[in-house]
């Protein structure tokens, strides 16, 4: 099998993996809590994109690895961890903490678009290898990344409620003969 074919392969496989971990477990666990609560775990989540700098250190990666990819890939994950650690830093001051939750997810989900426009237009996937030690990057952490933006404009936009708290009461029916 190819390079491309393998790559392409695995990353659609990682995007599967993950939406199905997140189905079951990620957002059940993020919808039990308020909005902001929510937004914090994702914003946690998203601080530890400053990895992405990763991407031009010379001998993690492949000396052939796209110019064009790799320089924005980097600087974009930077901003984006930057904005999400700004974004947990001033959760008691929420108006400041809603302006770096909208911009660490927008600046991190146009960084992932614009990523995937250059791995393109780079021919990434025809040299896939070099992405040396970062090959897990794309492949495992991208995908959840992805999706983790997506559920964050999705708590954004739905109207906000209090968390559910677990019932201690016993169901009426399990009483009854």
């Amino acid at each position: 099998m190819s390079t491309p074919m393998l790559f392409q392969i695995q990353r659609v496989l990682g995007y599967v993996a993950w939406l199905l971990c997140f189905g079951a477990y990620g957002l059940p666990w993020l919808v039990s809590m308020d909005r902001m609560a929510a937004q914090r775990a994702i914003a946690t989540l998203h601080s530890f994109r400053f990895f992405g700098l990763v991407f031009l250190l010379p001998g993690v990666v492949g000396p052939n690895l796209p110019a064009g990819f790799a320089m924005f890939a980097a600087y974009g994950d930077f901003a984006t961890g930057v904005l999400a650690m700004l974004a947990l830093l001033t959760v008691r001051v929420r108006l400041l903490f809603w302006s770096f939750v909208v911009a660490f997810n927008l600046v991190g989900m146009a960084d992932l678009v614009v990523d995937y426009y250059h791995a393109v237009q780079e021919g990434l996937p025809e040299h896939a290898e070099q992405l040396g030690a970062t090959y897990a990057i794309p492949i495992i952490y991208v995908p959840l990344l992805m999706i983790t933006h997506i559920a964050a404009f999705w708590f954004l936009l739905r109207p906000g409620k209090a968390p559910r708290e677990p019932s201690l009461a016993i169901p009426s029916q399990s009483l009854q003969p």
